[in-house]
């Protein structure tokens, strides 16, 4: 609810989008957007939540890093704000993209990539939404959402697009990039992507019981992977290629028509996961009431 106690959407999918999602908010390729709104939550307001509809599909969407360029980089995104706000709205599965690094030569710039495990290497982000409780021991056997990774599987075979099924993300604090030291780390650690953004954003959405798949495009190979000259005012200084980027780009472009495809997919499906119950060993103890 909101401070006023009016509920502001009532919509139960929902896209948080990464770097760039803001061009295609602005083409308006998502969608009919009917409504816009910044919510007021107990972790300060929201980024901007837009109302999308698309044939009979309703969805939310906002872009974690800001809408007029790459406003908010990934350390100082409000998490806590943007997830509690679409909980409020209702919402039950989100799909979040994201375009992290390779580490694992095996992917490519411009691949579909569902991870299916995450390394958080954060260290100054609010975690939780249970500070000073003794809420929150949740486990995180699939710290992502299968039902809906699935879902995302089924519609990249069908559409016979390159992909990968499984992929470990780690998730470090930023907003510098890694050093080769610490990519190698990564390395051995299992890491096949590196990004900033999915953590605590994974975490957090659990604890509200919500669904969530992150739906990844590898913009580039991280530091020491491949050998790049810099490039004094290039986007990463020179990490990506020209063709890199064309390859990016029109994986980009897919991702909406691909989210909706999925949604519809998954329209009117039971949640047959374990993600509606992260918290119902606290309901049950009375810890939190049972509508939480």
């Amino acid at each position: 609810m909101t401070k006023s106690g009016v509920v502001p959407f009532a919509v139960s999918a929902a896209v948080i989008g990464g770097s760039g999602a803001y061009h295609l908010l602005a083409a308006q390729v998502l969608g009919k957007e009917v409504a816009c709104k910044v919510l007021d939550t107990p972790y300060g307001k929201s980024v901007p939540v837009h109302h999308f509809i698309f044939a009979s599909q309703e969805f939310l969407f906002l872009s974690r890093h800001g809408e007029t360029d790459y406003s908010r980089t990934a350390p100082f995104v409000n998490y806590r704000a943007n997830v509690h706000a679409l909980k409020q709205c209702g919402v039950k599965r989100v799909i979040a993209w994201s375009g992290p690094g390779i580490i694992n030569t095996a992917f490519k710039p411009g691949d579909f990539v569902v991870p299916h495990d995450i390394i958080d290497e954060t260290r100054n982000r609010a975690t939780t939404f249970f500070d000073d409780s003794g809420v929150g021991v949740i486990r995180q056997s699939e710290p992502f959402c299968p039902q809906i990774a699935a879902a995302l599987h089924d519609v990249l075979h069908s559409r016979g697009l390159r992909h990968h099924e499984r992929a470990v993300y780690a998730c470090t604090e930023g907003p510098r990039l890694e050093t080769p030291a610490e990519i190698r780390k990564l390395r051995l650690l299992g890491a096949d992507l590196v990004g900033m953004t999915l953590a605590p954003e994974a975490f957090l959405a659990r604890e509200m019981e919500i669904c969530y798949t992150p739906f990844c495009y590898p913009t580039n190979y991280a530091e020491g992977i491949r050998s790049r000259k810099f490039k004094k005012g290039k986007l990463f200084e020179g990490l990506q290629t020209g063709e890199e980027q064309k390859q990016v780009d029109a994986t980009i472009q897919k991702f909406p028509a691909l989210i909706r495809a999925v949604f519809e997919n998954l329209q009117g499906v039971e949640r047959t996961c374990d993600c509606p119950h992260a918290l119902y060993r606290y309901k049950k103890k009375g810890f939190l009431p049972p509508d939480f």
